[in-house]
């Protein structure tokens, strides 16, 4: 389990990553509801194509929920933070490549930047600006689901809707969770069909 740092005087970026139903969401609220139990000003951002479960919130596939602010782009998130000591970040996959330079700043200003997103496509790629979030972050968590095929552990997103688009919002009737056997057997399975 992530502990938070003592030390104020600096701020840090702090990623949550893995496959779809592996608990990034939870873990994002989970750490800010501690920032706020501890008085801290919080705000809580996700991208506005992101409307599966609430227009306004960010929600847990456990339903678990927390307030936020929908932004279309990454530099909208400055109009909203200037008195902020920790920021939150859900579906970071899903921003314009800006959200590094932005969370980078915020960080430089002393700020406590959490991001959750996806840390593979559907294609077991590297998603987005998730690769260079991990690398210049402080602390990165990676989260796992169960594969829904063998129980093992997951951390591949399965793509069950036939679709080639990058990005396609979805739940348990679009992804699976799936180990590194299960994933690569069901892709070579859809080559050879």
């Amino acid at each position: 389990m992530f502990v938070e740092p003592h030390h104020k005087a600096t701020g840090w970026i702090e990623v949550i990553c893995g496959s779809m139903f592996s608990g990034k969401t939870e873990e994002l609220i989970r750490r800010l509801n501690r920032a706020i139990i501890a008085k801290q000003k919080v705000e809580i951002f996700k991208p506005a194509l992101d409307v599966r479960y609430h227009e306004s919130q960010v929600v847990s596939h456990n339903a678990t929920a927390i307030r936020s602010t929908p932004v279309h782009t990454a530099e909208e998130i400055f109009l909203y933070v200037s008195e902020c000591d920790v920021i939150g970040i859900d579906e970071v996959q899903f921003f314009d490549s800006q959200i590094v330079e932005v969370c980078n700043r915020l960080a430089n200003a002393g700020k406590r930047v959490i991001v959750a997103g996806l840390d593979m496509d559907y294609l077991g790629r590297p998603f987005g600006a998730m690769p260079t979030l991990m690398a210049i972050a402080e602390f990165v968590t990676k989260v796992h689901a169960i594969c829904v095929k063998c129980g093992a552990v997951a951390h591949y997103s399965y793509r069950l809707a036939p679709s080639a688009e990058k990005v396609l919002l979805g739940e348990k009737d679009a992804y699976e969770a799936r180990c590194r056997r299960c994933f690569t057997e069901g892709m070579q399975f859809e080559k050879n069909h």
